[in-house]
């Protein structure tokens, strides 16, 4: 089975990766974090998130960073939104490109953003029809993909019906979430097959948390069925709530490592995202999460 010649890296860190630090980071540091990755060569990077300041705190500085950003030719920056009061204010301060999202989970939806998923997708609607007149690129988010804190188990074909509707709403991508990163090759590669059937493949990106240590062999997992994006965190930041000590998101520095010998494609210079998570572990005053980086450390201080 073949597998993709050209992977398109989304990183979450400036904003899925800082937005439960317990300290405020300072605006000129996601700036900064910014300005790292896309001279890294990362295509798309989720700037930040128009949410309430009073929910998450850390995101407040959300117009004071789009406003910062020195955006480049061919780079997207997402921003994440819930409702349309959230996208008219990240309308106002020049985004571009928004994300939506919901959960395939009726406990989580209720718990996360307090609505059923039917309300959820009610409260969607007029937000990706709002971005769709102004000319703005909608992105959708599927939580609990392959399994739920709550619940336990997913259904694919719950996940599958959701994906639907978020890409007959008019979402150009939909990004599939192991929000704890229970899920397995065979469980994600179900969960693809299943929504392959609502939603094309090639309109399918991956978001696995790598709390069991299976991210990577779930991005394999996907590759082998055709998809082509992946969201990633440099050094691995963001935790998962769920799982008390776990790790979140997987390390972008890792996913790069395993296609660049896969000999697909990303863009993304491998050094220059080290560095890139070197800076922003220093600030955080941290060590990284990302196996990649550890080893090259040792390597290096050897």
């Amino acid at each position: 089975m073949s597998l993709p010649r050209r992977v398109r890296i989304v990183d979450v860190a400036p904003r899925d990766g800082l937005q439960n630090e317990a300290k405020s980071v300072p605006t000129r540091v996601k700036l900064e974090l910014i300005e790292r990755l896309q001279d890294a060569g990362v295509a798309a990077i989720e700037a930040t998130a128009f949410v309430s300041p009073k929910w998450v705190p850390q995101m407040a500085d959300h117009a004071e960073v789009m406003a910062g950003i020195r955006k480049r030719p061919g780079v997207a920056y997402p921003v994440l939104v819930p409702n349309m009061k959230g996208f008219e204010t990240a309308l106002a301060a020049g985004a571009d490109e928004i994300a939506v999202f919901g959960a395939a989970s009726e406990t989580f939806s209720r718990k996360n953003i307090n609505c059923s998923i039917a309300e959820s997708l009610e409260r969607f609607a007029p937000v990706v029809e709002a971005a769709k007149a102004q000319g703005v690129r909608v992105r959708g988010y599927i939580s609990c993909a392959a399994g739920c804190p709550y619940e336990g188990e997913v259904a694919p074909r719950a996940v599958a019906d959701l994906a639907g509707k978020l890409y007959r709403m008019g979402c150009y991508e939909v990004s599939l979430g192991d929000t704890i990163g229970v899920g397995t090759p065979r469980k994600i590669r179900a969960v693809i097959e299943a929504v392959g059937k609502k939603v094309p493949i090639a309109k399918l990106a991956g978001h696995y948390h790598d709390t069991y240590g299976q991210a990577l062999a779930n991005i394999y997992a996907s590759l082998e069925l055709g998809v082509k994006t992946f969201d990633s965190s440099v050094a691995g930041l963001g935790g998962c709530p769920y799982a008390k000590g776990a790790t979140g998101n997987v390390a972008t520095e890792d996913v790069v490592y395993m296609l660049d010998g896969l000999g697909i494609e990303t863009g993304v210079d491998l050094m220059k995202v080290l560095g890139t998570g070197q800076f922003i572990c220093s600030e955080l005053r941290r060590e990284p999460s990302s196996k990649v980086a550890r080893a090259m450390s040792a390597k290096l201080n050897a």
